[in-house]
């Protein structure tokens, strides 16, 4: 999508565990951009990063240990295949990933063009946090332009577990030190993606079109389908990855409030994001206190944000 969409310039990728293992996620993205190079003509970078959370970078980060209390990295390949893209055939990548930390590539890119660089994070937010760490480096907060985030689930049920989302769940520590940095920060949680689906229906338009890419993305989407109908038991998937790249580039289609969020990080509710809305005055500090705040998308326009997936998807 990203790549269809005129004014729009990809800097590189990086990879992280999430919906599968980070290194089947870098082979995943390494066939993507093989083909997506043929396509565009350019040189597109990737980052592999530690298959870890931050819980087991405590040291590498020189936190206090206390701080991070998470549980191990697990994927969600039960929902998007053993692999990440739907137990289906796949040709080798022709590209090599890049020997950089994705830390260090995402410091030089913004540190390269400050004020220019939005981070758009679809994943646990581990390499997010590493340079927002103010301690390891100060100046990425300062220098990147927005960091868009797919995570959260703002008063509403989470998909991990009921009181969180995915990719927070995965690593808590991760998003708190995100979401407490004072970067501009925009979270489109579930509370939003699960407004917007695509039918079967939907699906069906895809296939038949003339997408470059449409038909490799319905045959990805029909085990992520196939889960939606044994959890939802409705022929829908929601498409939470194209709805958040919507809020990147067309805000417009999203209203947004601001509030301080903080990431539990311990108990039965680890990885539950909830927002101080701004509402009270509190008569003493709390865990919210003194952090600026984000901005959480609260409505969407619907029609208008499938639309604007299809497009993108079926332009040549």
């Amino acid at each position: 999508m990203a790549f269809q969409l005129p004014g729009v310039q990809v800097l590189g990728l990086t990879t992280i565990f999430g919906n599968c293992a980070t290194e089947h996620a870098t082979r995943n993205a390494l066939i993507l951009a093989s083909s997506i190079r043929y396509i565009f003509m350019t040189n597109l970078p990737l980052f592999h990063f530690v298959p870890s959370s931050l819980l087991t970078l405590a040291i590498l980060l020189h936190l206090d240990s206390g701080m991070l209390t998470g549980g191990k990295p697990d994927v969600a390949d039960f929902v998007h295949g053993s692999e990440g893209l739907g137990n289906i055939e796949l040709p080798d990548p022709t590209i090599k990933k890049v020997e950089e930390s994705a830390a260090e590539f995402l410091v030089d890119k913004v540190s390269q063009f400050p004020g220019e660089v939005s981070v758009f994070a679809l994943g646990p937010l581990t390499n997010v946090a590493l340079v927002c760490h103010q301690e390891g480096y100060p100046s990425f907060v300062k220098n990147v332009k927005k960091i868009v985030v797919l995570g959260g689930a703002f008063f509403s049920a989470g998909n991990a577990t009921p009181s969180a989302e995915a990719n927070i769940h995965h690593d808590p520590e991760a998003a708190d030190i995100v979401f407490t940095s004072g970067a501009d920060i925009y979270v489109v949680g579930l509370n939003i993606t699960t407004q917007v689906s695509f039918t079967d229906k939907d699906l069906l338009e895809l296939r038949n079109s003339k997408g470059k890419h449409a038909q490799f993305l319905c045959d990805v989407c029909k085990f992520y389908l196939d889960w939606h109908i044994k959890s939802y038991g409705a022929p829908v998937i929601f498409p939470h990855d194209p709805v958040s790249f919507a809020a990147l580039v067309c805000p417009e289609m999203f209203t947004f409030k601001k509030g301080v969020v903080r990431v539990e990080t311990q108990g039965i509710c680890v990885g539950h994001t909830s927002m101080d809305m701004l509402l009270n005055k509190w008569n003493s500090e709390n865990p919210w206190t003194g952090y600026s705040p984000i901005s959480v998308a609260w409505t969407v326009d619907v029609p208008k944000v499938v639309e604007f997936v299809k497009e993108l998807v079926i332009k040549q």
